[in-house]
């Protein structure tokens, strides 16, 4: 059996939906949103783009950032490529 979305309402009163995997485990739960109809518009953009989405893995730094730079910052010498000349 495939997983499926399931549209409740939270302890807020807002309504939400999660994606539950084929053996009934929480994978997702959704932002809240107005009504069930936008829920539902939620759970089409989800199906939509979920199979061709790119997997972005968020670093953090010692600031608790997510390790992009400023404009005009350059970046650590560590991460700068060197180019060797061929021997």
């Amino acid at each position: 059996m495939a997983g499926q979305f399931e549209i409740f309402t939270d302890a807020e009163a807002n309504v939400r939906f999660r994606l539950l995997g084929a053996d009934g485990t929480v994978l997702a739960i959704s932002k809240a949103f107005e009504d069930k109809r936008a829920a539902a518009d939620g759970i089409m953009a989800v199906r939509e783009c979920a199979g061709t989405g790119l997997i972005k893995e968020a670093r953090s730094n010692a600031w608790g950032g997510t390790g992009t730079t400023r404009a005009g910052v350059p970046k650590p010498a560590h991460r700068r490529h060197r180019h060797i000349p061929a021997v």
